[in-house]
């Protein structure tokens, strides 16, 4: 019995610690954010890598995503005679919910994963212990850029995710279950408010925050060769994922409440 309680209270010890040196990289990162030097060229190159290159998989979840929830929608709204409203659960479940968590989700497991990969890398080929002799600080060179990145990526990824997934119901809705296009289009325009657009791209704001810090914290701290950047890039996929539904639930809450 003592053993198990042993046992028990040395994963919460390991769990606090660390949350504990988390919330120091996080702190560390993001004041680095606001003070120079800025590596422009590093910001721009991270920009490229985070957002345009996760175009294509953002986009094809974004349409089959809106193409599926407008067939899912049929079943249920034919039966009580209300095609009409397939257009308001379209857009607004796809710019408050699905489009940024599926998106952030995707990128996670893209970006998340290739984050730690990458400095996990360098950590244990002693890259970053060479910047460092070189008088260059590695969070501002390698960490903030890609923070940066993310926190302004994202959202775009996520409102060109959500014309696509509008989209791609309005391509079901009118060429497979025969809905008026004029009157889905126009249905759409009159249920779509800023405040549903607005509240998706804060928490893509939020996600993609989440993604590349915990993407970078398990890269920039993993150890033990390649076994440790494999352990990094795996805790790093399924940590954000996490952490993405459980901010999600909280944010959804503090939108739906004001």
């Amino acid at each position: 019995m003592i053993d198990f309680l042993s046992t028990i209270g040395r994963r919460v010890l390991g769990l606090f610690a660390i949350a504990g040196r988390l919330a120091l990289f996080v702190a560390r990162a993001l004041s680095h954010c606001f003070r120079p030097p800025f590596y422009f060229r590093n910001i721009v190159q991270q920009f490229w890598t985070i957002g345009y290159n996760s175009l294509p998989v953002v986009g094809l979840t974004a349409v089959f995503t809106g193409a599926v929830l407008a067939l899912q929608a049929s079943v249920g709204f034919s039966k009580l005679t209300a095609p009409s409203a397939i257009p308001m659960l379209v857009v607004v479940s796809v710019t408050r919910e699905l489009g940024p968590v599926l998106a952030s989700l995707m990128v996670a497991g893209r970006v998340g994963a290739a984050i730690a990969a990458e400095l996990g890398t360098m950590r244990v080929t002693e890259q970053i212990d060479a910047l460092e002799t070189l008088a260059t600080n590695p969070m501002k060179y390698l960490v903030v850029p890609r923070v940066l990145a993310g926190l302004l990526m994202m959202p775009l990824l996520v409102l060109i995710a959500d014309v696509i997934g509008v989209m791609g119901g309005f391509v079901v809705s009118s060429f497979i279950l025969n809905l008026n296009e004029s009157a889905y289009l126009i249905n759409t325009i009159n249920y779509l408010h800023t405040r549903d657009v607005v509240s998706g791209l804060v928490k893509a704001a939020v996600f993609g925050l989440i993604i590349t810090l915990l993407g970078c914290f398990n890269g920039y701290n993993s150890r033990g060769g390649a076994q440790g950047v494999g352990a990094a890039t795996t805790n790093a996929v399924v940590y954000a994922s996490v952490l993405i539904l459980f901010f999600d639930y909280f944010l959804t809450e503090l939108f739906l409440t004001q």
